[in-house]
């Protein structure tokens, strides 16, 4: 539905990426985590691919061993809304502009946030660290 032919878990996701892709690796890996698994999403790319860091949830950032880059043909992006917005004011309106009418239209939609107390905070947390979360986890106080 969103356009992807095959779902990578994270545990093994160097070596299935391999391996769905012949050995070539991917153009593009989008990289919200960080952390230890950040030098297995160099590994997976493909030569001149990049890797679009967004953020770090893992909460470690992760140092780039450059020679990887060198040698790869690779390059390393980071993506920061913010700073992008803050040099550009006009950038957001002008991406959501062709967005709009897919969303009024039904044709692309986003899940609905799901809801939980705060006392079934611990069953929140476990559908993002089991990845059964689809779109925003949030919490209510009262």
């Amino acid at each position: 539905r969103a356009g992807a032919r095959d779902v990578v878990l994270v545990e093994g996701f160097k070596d299935r990426v391999k391996e769905l892709t012949g050995g070539r690796g991917v153009d593009i890996v989008v990289d919200p985590v960080g952390g230890d698994r950040f030098t297995d999403s160099i590994r997976s790319l493909g030569r001149g691919g990049r890797i679009l860091v967004l953020g770090f949830t893992a909460g470690d950032i992760p140092t780039v061993k450059v020679n990887r880059l060198l040698l790869n043909n690779v390059d390393v992006v980071g993506v920061g809304w913010g700073a992008w917005w803050m040099g550009d004011p006009q950038l957001l309106a002008t991406q959501w502009e062709p967005i709009e009418p897919l969303l009024a239209s039904g044709k692309l939609s986003a899940p609905e946030p799901v809801t939980h107390p705060l006392d079934e905070a611990a069953t929140a947390i476990a559908s993002l660290e089991n990845r059964t979360a689809r779109g925003k986890v949030v919490l209510t106080v009262r």
